[in-house]
Protein backbone atom coordinates (compact mmCIF):
# COMPACT_ATOMS: atom_id res chain seq x y z
CA UNK A 1 0.00 0.00 0.00
CA UNK A 2 1.27 3.53 -0.57
CA UNK A 3 0.22 6.99 -0.08
CA UNK A 4 -2.92 8.25 -1.63
CA UNK A 5 -4.10 11.75 -1.52
CA UNK A 6 -7.62 13.60 -0.29
CA UNK A 7 -8.73 14.87 -3.54
CA UNK A 8 -10.71 17.46 -1.01
CA UNK A 9 -7.74 19.04 0.67
CA UNK A 10 -5.16 17.68 -1.32
CA UNK A 11 -2.75 16.17 1.52
CA UNK A 12 -1.48 12.08 1.17
CA UNK A 13 -3.45 9.92 3.15
CA UNK A 14 -0.77 7.74 5.10
CA UNK A 15 -1.21 4.17 5.83
CA UNK A 16 0.03 4.47 9.34
CA UNK A 17 0.41 7.63 11.76
CA UNK A 18 2.44 7.06 14.89
CA UNK A 19 2.12 9.66 16.76
CA UNK A 20 4.87 9.57 19.99
CA UNK A 21 8.64 8.85 18.43
CA UNK A 22 9.60 6.50 21.91
CA UNK A 23 10.61 2.71 21.78
CA UNK A 24 6.84 1.65 20.70
CA UNK A 25 6.35 4.43 18.79
CA UNK A 26 9.16 3.16 16.58
CA UNK A 27 9.02 -0.83 16.76
CA UNK A 28 5.83 0.17 15.20
CA UNK A 29 7.09 2.38 12.63
CA UNK A 30 9.27 -0.57 11.63
CA UNK A 31 7.36 -3.53 11.51
CA UNK A 32 4.88 -1.19 9.31
CA UNK A 33 7.77 0.28 6.94
CA UNK A 34 8.99 -3.13 6.66
CA UNK A 35 5.45 -4.44 5.55
CA UNK A 36 5.62 -1.65 2.74
CA UNK A 37 3.35 0.69 4.66
CA UNK A 38 3.63 4.41 4.18
CA UNK A 39 4.44 5.54 7.94
CA UNK A 40 5.05 9.06 8.88
CA UNK A 41 6.05 9.19 12.62
CA UNK A 42 4.78 12.37 14.62
CA UNK A 43 7.57 13.38 17.55
CA UNK A 44 7.26 16.93 19.12
CA UNK A 45 10.78 16.51 21.15
CA UNK A 46 13.63 13.99 19.64
CA UNK A 47 13.46 10.58 19.30
CA UNK A 48 13.61 8.03 22.50
CA UNK A 49 10.77 9.64 24.47
CA UNK A 50 11.47 9.02 28.18
CA UNK A 51 13.64 6.95 27.43
CA UNK A 52 16.01 9.15 26.23
CA UNK A 53 16.46 11.08 29.45
CA UNK A 54 18.51 7.71 31.09
CA UNK A 55 22.32 7.67 30.63
CA UNK A 56 22.35 4.36 30.81
CA UNK A 57 20.37 1.30 30.02
CA UNK A 58 21.68 -2.20 31.32
CA UNK A 59 18.11 -3.93 31.13
CA UNK A 60 17.35 -3.58 26.91
CA UNK A 61 18.55 -6.78 25.81
CA UNK A 62 21.60 -6.81 22.93
CA UNK A 63 23.61 -4.37 25.05
CA UNK A 64 25.67 -6.60 27.40
CA UNK A 65 27.64 -3.47 27.75
CA UNK A 66 24.47 -0.91 28.44
CA UNK A 67 23.63 2.14 26.50
CA UNK A 68 22.44 5.75 27.16
CA UNK A 69 18.72 6.45 26.14
CA UNK A 70 19.43 8.88 23.39
CA UNK A 71 21.94 6.65 21.73
CA UNK A 72 19.27 4.14 21.55
CA UNK A 73 16.04 6.37 20.60
CA UNK A 74 18.23 7.56 17.61
CA UNK A 75 19.49 4.08 16.86
CA UNK A 76 15.46 2.53 16.85
CA UNK A 77 14.24 5.82 14.23
CA UNK A 78 17.11 4.71 12.24
CA UNK A 79 15.98 1.35 12.06
CA UNK A 80 12.50 2.41 11.16
CA UNK A 81 13.68 4.97 8.61
CA UNK A 82 16.12 2.75 6.84
CA UNK A 83 12.93 1.01 5.58
CA UNK A 84 10.88 3.77 4.56
CA UNK A 85 9.38 5.47 7.60
CA UNK A 86 9.60 9.40 8.17
CA UNK A 87 9.55 11.53 10.89
CA UNK A 88 8.07 14.97 11.43
CA UNK A 89 9.24 16.89 13.92
CA UNK A 90 5.67 18.30 15.76
CA UNK A 91 3.42 18.87 18.22
CA UNK A 92 0.19 16.97 17.66
CA UNK A 93 -2.91 19.49 19.24
CA UNK A 94 -6.00 17.81 18.55
CA UNK A 95 -7.32 14.55 16.99
CA UNK A 96 -10.26 13.62 15.28
CA UNK A 97 -9.85 9.44 15.34
CA UNK A 98 -13.16 7.67 14.44
CA UNK A 99 -13.95 8.06 10.74
CA UNK A 100 -12.12 6.10 8.40
CA UNK A 101 -9.49 8.45 7.57
CA UNK A 102 -8.00 9.77 10.55
CA UNK A 103 -7.10 13.75 10.85
CA UNK A 104 -4.34 14.62 13.09
CA UNK A 105 -3.77 18.59 13.98
CA UNK A 106 -0.06 19.52 14.49
CA UNK A 107 1.51 22.83 15.14
CA UNK A 108 2.85 22.34 11.26
CA UNK A 109 0.06 21.32 9.38
CA UNK A 110 -2.88 18.50 9.44
CA UNK A 111 -1.88 15.00 8.90
CA UNK A 112 -4.21 12.27 7.60
CA UNK A 113 -3.97 8.55 7.91
CA UNK A 114 -5.84 5.54 7.74
CA UNK A 115 -4.79 3.68 11.25
CA UNK A 116 -2.70 5.52 14.15
CA UNK A 117 -0.89 4.18 16.76
CA UNK A 118 -0.77 6.12 20.37
CA UNK A 119 2.56 5.86 21.67
CA UNK A 120 2.55 9.08 23.57
CA UNK A 121 4.09 7.73 27.03
CA UNK A 122 3.75 8.75 30.26
CA UNK A 123 5.69 11.63 32.33
CA UNK A 124 6.91 10.70 35.98
CA UNK A 125 5.20 13.17 38.23
CA UNK A 126 7.70 15.40 40.17
CA UNK A 127 7.57 16.46 43.31
CA UNK A 128 7.56 20.40 42.11
CA UNK A 129 10.92 21.39 43.86
CA UNK A 130 12.58 24.30 42.15
CA UNK A 131 16.01 22.23 42.02
CA UNK A 132 14.20 19.06 41.12
CA UNK A 133 14.96 19.79 37.27
CA UNK A 134 18.69 20.86 37.13
CA UNK A 135 19.30 17.70 39.34
CA UNK A 136 17.89 15.16 37.44
CA UNK A 137 20.61 12.58 36.35
CA UNK A 138 22.81 14.10 39.10
CA UNK A 139 21.45 12.11 41.87
CA UNK A 140 17.54 13.03 41.04
CA UNK A 141 15.56 9.62 39.37
CA UNK A 142 12.85 8.70 38.23
CA UNK A 143 12.87 5.15 37.78
CA UNK A 144 15.03 2.47 40.18
CA UNK A 145 15.13 -0.32 37.65
CA UNK A 146 16.70 1.90 34.93
CA UNK A 147 19.24 4.25 37.50
CA UNK A 148 19.30 2.18 40.45
CA UNK A 149 22.71 0.46 39.78
CA UNK A 150 24.29 3.74 39.51
CA UNK A 151 23.78 3.86 43.38
CA UNK A 152 25.37 0.29 44.32
CA UNK A 153 26.74 0.79 47.96
CA UNK A 154 25.08 3.79 48.34
CA UNK A 155 22.06 5.83 50.45
CA UNK A 156 19.10 7.03 48.78
CA UNK A 157 15.97 8.20 49.37
CA UNK A 158 12.63 6.92 47.78
CA UNK A 159 9.86 9.66 47.84
CA UNK A 160 6.21 8.11 47.86
CA UNK A 161 3.73 5.68 49.23
CA UNK A 162 1.93 3.49 46.88
CA UNK A 163 2.97 0.43 44.44
CA UNK A 164 5.68 2.30 42.65
CA UNK A 165 7.54 3.26 45.96
CA UNK A 166 7.24 0.10 47.43
CA UNK A 167 8.56 -1.96 44.42
CA UNK A 168 11.41 0.77 43.72
CA UNK A 169 12.61 0.53 47.60
CA UNK A 170 12.79 -3.27 48.06
CA UNK A 171 14.52 -3.23 44.62
CA UNK A 172 16.94 -0.34 45.24
CA UNK A 173 17.59 -2.13 49.02
CA UNK A 174 19.56 -5.33 46.99
CA UNK A 175 21.83 -2.58 45.58
CA UNK A 176 22.27 0.13 47.77
CA UNK A 177 23.49 0.37 51.19
CA UNK A 178 20.58 2.06 52.98
CA UNK A 179 17.58 2.80 51.89
CA UNK A 180 14.95 5.23 53.36
CA UNK A 181 11.12 5.23 51.88
CA UNK A 182 9.57 9.10 52.68
CA UNK A 183 6.09 9.06 52.89
CA UNK A 184 3.77 12.43 53.74
CA UNK A 185 1.26 10.10 55.23
CA UNK A 186 1.14 7.79 58.16
CA UNK A 187 -0.13 4.41 55.94
CA UNK A 188 1.19 3.29 52.71
CA UNK A 189 -1.41 3.01 49.46
CA UNK A 190 0.34 -0.17 48.98
CA UNK A 191 -0.58 -3.80 50.34
CA UNK A 192 -1.00 -4.40 53.87
CA UNK A 193 2.38 -6.90 53.57
CA UNK A 194 4.19 -3.85 52.32
CA UNK A 195 5.76 -2.67 55.30
CA UNK A 196 6.99 -5.97 56.37
CA UNK A 197 8.77 -6.71 53.09
CA UNK A 198 10.04 -2.59 53.46
CA UNK A 199 11.02 -3.55 57.03
CA UNK A 200 12.69 -7.10 56.15
CA UNK A 201 14.89 -5.54 53.17
CA UNK A 202 15.91 -3.28 55.34
CA UNK A 203 14.39 0.06 54.66
CA UNK A 204 13.78 2.52 56.97
CA UNK A 205 10.23 4.33 56.67
CA UNK A 206 9.69 7.69 58.05
CA UNK A 207 6.15 8.09 58.32
CA UNK A 208 4.40 12.00 57.58
CA UNK A 209 7.75 13.49 56.11
CA UNK A 210 7.36 15.70 53.13
CA UNK A 211 10.69 16.56 51.03
CA UNK A 212 10.49 19.70 51.17
CA UNK A 213 13.96 20.92 49.88
CA UNK A 214 16.91 18.92 47.68
CA UNK A 215 20.32 19.65 49.21
CA UNK A 216 23.19 20.03 46.75
CA UNK A 217 26.73 21.02 45.89
CA UNK A 218 27.17 19.39 42.31
CA UNK A 219 25.71 16.51 42.91
CA UNK A 220 22.54 15.60 45.42
CA UNK A 221 23.73 15.43 49.07
CA UNK A 222 20.74 14.81 50.75
CA UNK A 223 17.30 16.04 51.66
CA UNK A 224 15.42 18.49 53.61
CA UNK A 225 12.05 16.85 55.32
CA UNK A 226 9.17 18.47 57.10
CA UNK A 227 7.17 16.75 59.78
CA UNK A 228 3.36 17.20 58.01
CA UNK A 229 2.18 16.86 61.72
CA UNK A 230 4.50 18.71 63.58
CA UNK A 231 6.16 20.97 61.08
CA UNK A 232 9.84 19.90 62.42
CA UNK A 233 12.33 20.08 60.16
CA UNK A 234 15.48 17.79 59.37
CA UNK A 235 17.82 16.98 57.27
CA UNK A 236 18.95 13.30 55.99
CA UNK A 237 21.83 12.93 54.35
CA UNK A 238 21.81 10.67 50.61
CA UNK A 239 23.40 10.16 47.16
CA UNK A 240 19.72 9.85 45.46
CA UNK A 241 16.43 10.74 45.60
CA UNK A 242 13.96 8.40 43.48
CA UNK A 243 10.98 9.92 43.24
CA UNK A 244 7.83 7.40 42.91
CA UNK A 245 4.80 9.76 43.29
CA UNK A 246 3.52 8.42 40.14
CA UNK A 247 2.72 8.83 36.46
CA UNK A 248 0.85 10.80 33.75
CA UNK A 249 -0.14 9.18 30.96
CA UNK A 250 0.11 12.09 27.87
CA UNK A 251 -3.28 11.38 26.56
CA UNK A 252 -4.93 14.23 27.24
CA UNK A 253 -5.81 15.42 23.79
CA UNK A 254 -7.64 12.07 22.52
CA UNK A 255 -9.28 11.71 25.88
CA UNK A 256 -12.93 12.85 24.12
CA UNK A 257 -12.75 9.77 22.23
CA UNK A 258 -10.35 6.94 23.07
CA UNK A 259 -12.11 5.31 26.27
CA UNK A 260 -9.34 5.74 29.29
CA UNK A 261 -9.22 4.32 32.69
CA UNK A 262 -9.36 6.54 35.54
CA UNK A 263 -5.91 7.57 35.91
CA UNK A 264 -6.02 8.63 31.62
CA UNK A 265 -4.01 5.73 30.79
CA UNK A 266 -5.66 4.55 27.47
CA UNK A 267 -7.57 1.24 27.71
CA UNK A 268 -6.08 -1.39 25.37
CA UNK A 269 -5.24 -4.88 26.02
CA UNK A 270 -2.56 -7.02 24.85
CA UNK A 271 -3.64 -6.66 21.11
CA UNK A 272 -3.13 -3.05 21.61
CA UNK A 273 -6.62 -2.31 20.27
CA UNK A 274 -8.26 0.74 21.69
CA UNK A 275 -12.36 1.28 21.23
CA UNK A 276 -11.84 3.09 18.20
CA UNK A 277 -11.33 0.66 14.99
CA UNK A 278 -7.92 1.49 13.53
CA UNK A 279 -6.52 3.28 16.19
CA UNK A 280 -4.00 1.88 18.85
CA UNK A 281 -2.44 2.23 21.83
CA UNK A 282 1.23 1.08 22.93
CA UNK A 283 3.87 1.54 25.41
CA UNK A 284 3.39 3.67 28.69
CA UNK A 285 0.23 5.32 27.51
CA UNK A 286 -1.14 2.56 27.25
CA UNK A 287 -3.11 0.32 30.57
CA UNK A 288 -0.62 -2.58 31.49
CA UNK A 289 1.01 -3.87 34.34
CA UNK A 290 4.74 -3.33 33.35
CA UNK A 291 5.91 -0.46 32.05
CA UNK A 292 9.57 -0.77 30.24
CA UNK A 293 11.30 -0.41 27.05
CA UNK A 294 10.97 -3.65 26.34
CA UNK A 295 7.70 -4.09 26.67
CA UNK A 296 7.21 -0.51 24.73
CA UNK A 297 8.83 -2.24 21.97
CA UNK A 298 6.64 -5.70 22.58
CA UNK A 299 3.53 -3.53 21.68
CA UNK A 300 4.60 -1.78 18.60
CA UNK A 301 5.07 -5.35 17.35
CA UNK A 302 1.72 -6.26 18.41
CA UNK A 303 -0.10 -3.35 17.16
CA UNK A 304 1.34 -3.59 13.38
CA UNK A 305 -0.33 -7.33 13.43
CA UNK A 306 -3.83 -5.99 14.18
CA UNK A 307 -3.50 -2.92 12.28
CA UNK A 308 -2.72 -4.65 9.24
CA UNK A 309 -5.93 -7.36 9.46
CA UNK A 310 -7.75 -3.97 10.04
CA UNK A 311 -6.19 -2.10 6.81
CA UNK A 312 -6.74 -5.81 4.60
CA UNK A 313 -10.48 -5.73 5.53
CA UNK A 314 -10.94 -2.36 5.02
CA UNK A 315 -9.43 -3.18 1.43
CA UNK A 316 -11.42 -6.23 1.13
CA UNK A 317 -14.58 -4.09 2.14
CA UNK A 318 -13.82 -1.53 -0.53
CA UNK A 319 -13.44 -4.25 -3.94
CA UNK A 320 -16.75 -5.18 -2.52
Amino acid sequence: MNTTTNSVSQLPIHDVAVIGGGPGGYTAALYAARSGLDVVVLEKLSAGGQMATTNEIDNYPGFPDGIDGYTLGEQMQKGAERFGAKTILAEVLSAKLDGLVKEIETDTGKVLARTVVLATGASPRPLGLPEEESLRGRGVAYCATCDGMMYRGKTVVVVGGGNTAVADALHLAKICQKVYLVHRRDSLRAPANSVKALTQHGVEILWNRKVTEILHDQLVTGVRLTDTKTGEISDLACDGVFVAAGRIPDTQIFRDEVKTDEAGYLVADETTRTNLPGVYAVGDARTKAVRQIVTATADGACAVHFLEEYLAEQEHHHEQ
